[in-house]
């Protein structure tokens, strides 16, 4: 099919700096869907559903507030909230699908353009494993072009190993081609993690997402898999533990002013 929509397939990097080195890679592949072409790829494609059972499928109810048909409007109320909403935008989502009804998504990524296709925001969307979500809505500079960098502090918990008063800093390649999305977490000491995905641009279709299912057989339950084998291989190196601290809202967002003069890719 043709559209804004894609599949990317590519390889997932974690590094740990302290207090214990530590480092994965998998390979995976994710979706890019424009928000407002899922009715047609839910009608068009054999191997894919929205709201619905299917080998390969996006719930609304695994993003945003999660009510059913009322992703794209959850959208447009971030958007507000940073004074960015306007008529025409086109919101297009980077996630892991559900497989055989299953996934985790640790993040989904949201580009958010405007009428004339001018990328205005980007909202982080991070999910943990206690079934919270707290979005990151960030404005873009008009200026922004290739590589975009975005910071914020951590307001939700994510991981045992990690601790709160952290700084969360993103490098974006926005979808063409290519992608790539990559983060820097530090604590009040300095660099603590860094985690990455890159990949390359395939046509959203069944012969790519068939493709994709054989190539990634089970992708989104090793997803999981891979997150407690990882913990379990921290643990064992004697990372300390930090105590899940809940959430004040299982769904929340904040919006984060850009940091002055964001960087072009020639200045990285």
């Amino acid at each position: 099919m043709s559209g804004a929509s894609a599949l990317y397939r590519g390889e997932v990097v974690h590094q740990r700096f302290k207090p214990k080195r530590h480092a994965l890679r998998y390979r995976v592949f994710s979706l890019l869907i424009d928000l407002d072409e899922l009715p047609l790829l839910d009608r068009g494609l054999k191997l894919f559903g929205h709201n619905r059972r299917a080998v390969f499928s996006v719930h609304d109810s695994d993003h945003g507030h999660g009510k059913k048909g009322g992703l794209r409007a959850w959208v447009a109320e971030r958007l507000a909230e940073a004074g960015l909403e306007r008529g025409g935008a086109q919101v297009t989502m980077l996630c892991y699908p559900r497989i055989f009804g299953y996934v985790f998504n640790p993040l989904t990524v949201y580009f958010c353009r405007d009428g004339d296709g001018v990328l205005t925001a980007i909202l982080y969307e991070v999910c943990n494993t206690f079934h919270e979500r707290h979005t990151y809505i960030i404005p873009v500079a008009p200026d922004a072009d290739g590589a975009i960098r975005h910071a914020c502090a951590k307001e939700m918990y994510v991981s045992p190993f990690v601790p709160m008063d952290c700084l969360y800093r993103f490098r974006i390649q926005p979808p063409a081609d290519g992608v790539m999305i990559a983060i820097h977490e530090s604590d009040p000491e300095g660099p603590l993690l860094f985690a990455s995905f890159q990949g390359r641009r395939e046509g959203l279709t069944d012969g790519s997402l068939l493709r994709a299912l054989f190539s990634y057989p089970l992708m989104t339950l090793k997803v999981m898999g891979a997150i407690h084998w990882e913990a379990l291989r921290l643990w064992l190196k004697g990372v300390p533990i930090h105590r899940h601290r809940k959430a004040a809202s299982a769904v929340a967002s904040s919006v984060i002013a850009p940091e002055p003069g964001t960087r072009r890719a020639d200045a990285l």
